[in-house]
This record gives C-alpha cells, sequence and structure tokens, in this order.
C-alpha cells in the first residue's frame, strides 16, 4: 500500500534532498510539505501548506500521513537570538511529534546532532539533547533521531563561520580513527537516503541514529 510523507524543512540542503528522493520513490503516492515558503516547480504529488512553522498546530487538520521527516535546524549566525532559536530548534520538532501522536502518525524521523545532551552546559547540544527527550516522551511507535556530525554540502544561504569549519574538517579527518570517526563530516545525501531507508525498514530496532550508522544504513545505497 503505498504511502503519504509529511516533510517540514524541505527548503534546506537534507529536507530538498529528501523531497527529491521521496518525489522518486514509488512507494509514496503523496508528499505533504509544511514549511514557511513555496517550492516551486513540483509534481502533483506534492501538498505544500505555507505558514508559521512556529505555530503548527494550525495545521493540525492537514498533520495526517504515514510517516513525518522532521529537517529543521537553524544556526547561531543565522538565529542568533536564544528564545528564537530554541522555538525553532526544539519547538518546531517537538510540536510535530505531538501532532504525529494526535493524528494516530506512527513513523516519526528527525535530525539532531551528534553530542545533543539535555544536561550539556553548551546550549546547542542541550537544546537538541531537551528535543530528544520530549519527541521521545510522545512514545511513538516507529521513532528515529539521526545525530549527523557537521553535515557537508552546499547551501543557497552565506554561512561563512560554517563554510570555514567544513573546510578545516575535510583537511583533518583523514586523522580521524577509531571513536572520532563518528566526527567526519556526513554526506547530506546519505542522511536524506538513511531517513528514506529507516522509514521503509521492518527490522531496524535502534532508535539514535549516530553519523556512523548513518554510513552503515546507506552503504549500498
Amino acid at each position: 500500500m503505498k504511502k503519504t510523507a509529511i516533510i517540514l524543512g524541505a527548503t534546506g540542503l537534507t529536507g530538498g534532498l529528501l523531497l527529491n528522493l521521496l518525489i522518486q520513490d514509488e512507494n509514496y503516492k503523496s508528499i505533504k510539505l509544511f514549511s514557511r515558503s513555496r517550492i516551486d516547480n513540483l509534481p502533483n504529488k506534492v501538498t505544500q501548506f505555507i505558514g508559521d512553522l512556529l505555530q503548527l498546530e494550525q495545521f493540525k487538520d492537514e498533520f495526517k500521513a504515514d510517516e513525518v521527516f522532521c529537517c529543521i535546524g537553524t544556526t547561531k549566525s543565522k538565529t542568533p537570538d536564544k528564545t528564537l532559536y530554541k522555538k525553532i530548534d526544539y519547538g518546531i520538532p517537538v510540536s510535530a511529534a505531538k501532532l504525529a501522536k494526535t493524528n494516530g502518525i506512527d513513523t516519526f524521523l528527525v535530525i539532531s546532532a551528534l553530542g545533543a545532551n539535555a544536561n550539556s552546559r553548551i546550549f546547542y547540544n542541550k537544546t537538541k539533547g531537551e528535543m530528544e527527550r520530549d519527541v521521545l516522551k510522545q512514545n511513538i511507535s516507529k521513532t528515529y533521531i539521526l545525530q549527523p556530525s557537521l553535515i557537508g554540502g552546499n547551501r543557497d544561504e552565506k554561512r561563512t563561520l560554517e563554510a570555514i569549519g567544513l573546510a578545516i574538517f575535510k583537511v583533518i579527518q583523514p586523522l580521524f580513527f577509531g571513536k572520532l570517526k563518528q566526527y567526519k563530516i556526513t554526506d547530506p545525501k546519505r542522511m536524506a537516503q538513511a531517513m528514506v531507508n529507516l522509514a521503509n525498514s521492518k527490522s531496524y530496532n535502534e532508535i539514535i541514529i549516530t553519523s556512523t550508522d548513518i554510513k552503515k544504513i546507506t552503504k549500498h545505497n
């Protein structure tokens, strides 16, 4: 039976790659996008709901599908205000999980980050950790939390500090061995593919998917 998927964050790098995969995937008859801006030239199987994702509850009646893919995330340079940052990186995924639970959606996938920890003193790690904790509180039967390292790839918006960080990582990552392997740059194409593979898996039991796991899940793709 063909499925309906919801994507939050399809205008971003990983979300856009995920959207393209689902458009091409015959297992999906319908894709619903929830975002602040419209994407042009999409096929008929894609329906777009445009509005303020900080008020996601306004879409309660439309927020119905078989799976939710949450690719929401911002950066310190793009959102320097910590209150707004938390509303985006914590608030939107948790609101989406609550709506998924209310509407009987049994598969929820969300992108977090390596090092997420609700008890961390680092704001970014703490925010991601609190998001993971409260998403898991919804007890959605198939929940997958992806924890990538620094995500590679080219973005439309300018992220100077992130570009510098990526350049440095590319130089030093051949030195990463053992446990350090998990800190190697995560390919956004692999991330998107991992989300699709996990959503369609009947046997993968891990909830927390690390950067190393992402590579294993997409090894043959």
